[in-house]
């Protein structure tokens, strides 16, 4: 089970979620940046991902597809900004892939992958929104407890690698 942190947030805009998980980092890492592994556990249960296509690499697109109970789906075109191998990732909903602004730009996410003892990992998701409202709707979405189910569920797989 992960092990929650208290982390600050850097702005009154931004959400972290920060996790000690007991997996190794580069596991941790490759769920997020495998596709195949991605549908396996990025949306909270019962959602689920039936799709992700990802180029991950600065500038390259991203899309996650999330499907509701009922089979909605939700895609979530995005665009990488930074990458560091096995330490961090950087991207946003601002950019549909190729540089092309989104209709309604969101978040941007810091994620961050860090050796934490024997084979686990401290993971740390900053989520920054471009106002309070954003900030906000995210909150009443869910962000807490959704992305600690889906911190769950990746701790869960990664430790299978």
């Amino acid at each position: 089970m992960t092990t929650k942190l208290d982390i600050a947030p850097s702005s009154e805009n931004e959400l972290v979620l920060a996790r000690i998980i007991d997996a190794p980092r580069d596991a941790v890492y490759r769920c997020w940046t495998d596709p195949k592994l991605v549908t396996q556990w990025f949306a909270p249960k019962p959602w689920t991902t039936p799709r992700a296509e990802m180029d991950v690499r600065p500038g390259g697109a991203s899309l996650v597809v999330m499907a509701g109970p009922d089979g909605a789906e939700f895609p979530n075109p995005g665009q990488y900004l930074e990458v560091v191998p096995g330490r961090k990732l950087v991207f946003t909903d601002a950019f549909t892939g190729d540089w092309q602004p989104s209709a309604k730009p969101f978040m941007a996410v810091v994620l961050t992958f860090e050796d934490e003892g024997a084979g686990k990992t401290r993971y740390i998701a900053r989520v920054r929104h471009w106002n309070a409202a954003d900030r906000d709707q995210h909150v009443e979405m869910g962000f807490e407890g959704g992305w600690g189910i889906c911190a769950d569920q990746l701790e869960a797989l990664a430790r299978t690698l």
